[in-house]
């Protein structure tokens, strides 16, 4: 039966508890969510023979993910992907950011989202289970204006989803740009590189980014390039064409996606074709982040709940979002949030299983 379950996750540093939700659907999806960070710990999916395996790269534990992490799993914010040298400017008024990621502002800065607190409810959907998260950045966290109420639920549907659905309000102008960070391995966690499972993305167009991966504001087609996605294929298959340092042998690449009309659109396919695993994304964002783990391990030393350490390549990122900089870029379509105006997302993550080998 869907249920919502809940246990003590830990303390964070300042001795407040943590607290992991673990979420079933009546179809064999079971996710574990920590309101620390908002992120999803572990999502177990069933394969072609009904086997099930976490298909989510994390730590077991909340100390893991206080030592550092490369965002596993977490709601990222105020400002996903990136902001050029840390700046912007908004109604005649300068800020200054965190340049946490080489010369730019990066996922929300020091302290974004995925480091904080979030106050957690079950509630009560149609849909199955649902966990309820609300934050308030203060105005002037991490150098950003205005007091900005954030809500988030989490919801696993009978039909095998996790949905994902954001609103935000401000009380004074300010940019926003919110995304889910979870490296998927479609194998089950732990079980190595990724390079085989096949993508499709629904876009025939790239931002082409500077050195250090801001983008240019030019907005290219994928066509001829190994960013060419649109029909099925492997991760790995063109990889070693992307080159470049800020790359680090892999994809990080924002592709904007081919939409027409309103509300959740399908814009990514991937098929594990070992366990029949598919995973689709479906969203109401013009952008789609697709990230490899060229940087694991990071630094990691502890090992996921599989007891194994993950290396370059063990999971990919899928992260739907608005543009890297739009805030720096007028020809992008805007993140900045007026006070009075609702921001609103739905990004739904589908789980699917193809019984063909």
């Amino acid at each position: 039966m869907p249920s919502i379950e809940s246990a003590p996750f830990g303390k964070t540093p300042d001795g407040r508890e943590a607290t992991l939700y673990t979420l079933k659907n009546n179809s064999g999806l079971v996710a574990r969510i920590t309101d620390y960070g908002g992120i999803l710990v572990s999502l177990d999916a069933p394969d072609r023979a009904g086997r099930s395996a976490n298909v989510v790269l994390g730590f077991d534990s909340l100390d893991a993910y206080l030592e550092g992490h490369p965002y596993f799993g977490a709601i990222v914010g105020r400002f996903c992907n990136r902001i050029a040298k840390g700046k912007f400017t908004l109604d005649g008024v300068g800020y200054t950011l965190a340049t946490n990621n080489g010369p730019n502002h990066l996922h929300g800065g020091i302290k974004g989202f995925d480091k904080v607190l979030w106050s957690a409810e079950p509630i009560a959907s149609d849909d199955g289970p649902a966990l309820r998260l609300r934050y308030r950045s203060p105005d002037g966290e991490e150098g950003y204006p205005g007091n900005l109420d954030v809500e988030v639920v989490y919801t696993l549907t009978d039909d095998n989803e996790l949905r994902i659905d954001y609103a935000a309000t401000t009380d004074r102008a300010t940019p926003v740009n919110l995304t889910h960070h979870s490296y998927f391995n479609l194998q089950g966690e732990g079980s190595g590189q990724v390079l085989d499972h096949e993508l499709t993305v629904n876009a025939s167009r790239y931002l082409p980014v500077d050195s250090t991966l801001i983008p240019t504001g030019a907005i290219r087609p994928v066509a001829g390039t190994p960013l060419d996605f649109t029909s099925p294929r492997a991760i790995g298959e063109r990889i070693d064409q992307i080159t470049g340092d800020e790359f680090a042998g892999g994809y990080d690449h924002c592709f904007v996606l081919d939409r027409a009309g309103d509300g959740p659109q399908l814009a990514a396919r991937v098929r594990e074709p070992d366990s029949g695993r598919l995973l689709e994304i479906w969203t109401t964002e013009p952008g789609l982040q697709f990230y490899t783990g060229n940087f694991l391990p990071g630094g990691l030393e502890r090992p996921g709940p599989s007891g194994r350490l993950y290396d370059k390549h063990h999971g990919f990122c899928l992260e739907a979002q608005h543009f890297p900089d739009a805030v720096n870029k007028s020809q992008f379509p805007s993140t900045i949030l007026e006070p009075g105006k609702t921001y609103r997302q739905t990004t739904i993550h589908r789980f699917l299983v193809d019984s063909a080998r």
